[in-house]
């Protein structure tokens, strides 16, 4: 989603810990959304019992067979794994960005972009060029 259209200021839900068992699929679908925007790993549970921990880098949750794709955490490459599959959610990694604003990152970028000048600056006047 582009950074624009974002509701800045709104602080989405913590799912940092959460462990869910979806009722239905349209339920597993909005979590399964809330599992691609979440910027930590997942741990899914499939009908056969495994459980594959990872990054969910895309999903497709419409057409005749919705499905998602992760990095697993412990083989190289990408993993797709059909919606159908999938029994539990967790949202076992760190949500590294959690907490932190769109105003507080562009605060945090001024405040870096006026040490910069600043520095410059003093070294620009050390050398007698100010």
């Amino acid at each position: 989603m582009p950074q624009e259209t974002k509701a800045h200021g709104f602080e989405p839900p913590q799912w940092e810990g959460r462990i869910i068992r979806p009722a239905d699929a349209a339920e597993l679908r909005g979590l399964l959304e809330a599992a691609f925007d979440y910027r930590g790993d997942v741990t899914l549970e499939l009908r056969d019992g495994t459980r594959i921990e990872g990054f969910v880098i895309n999903r497709e949750a419409h057409g005749a067979n919705p499905y998602l794709e992760m990095f697993p955490k412990d083989k190289p490459g990408t993993r797709v794994i059909a919606y159908e599959e999938i029994v539990t959610v967790a949202f076992t990694g760190e949500d590294t960005a959690f907490g932190k604003s769109w105003e507080g990152w562009s605060e945090k970028s001024e405040e870096l972009r006026r040490a910069e000048a600043e520095r410059v600056r003093a070294e620009a006047e050390a050398r007698g060029d100010l």
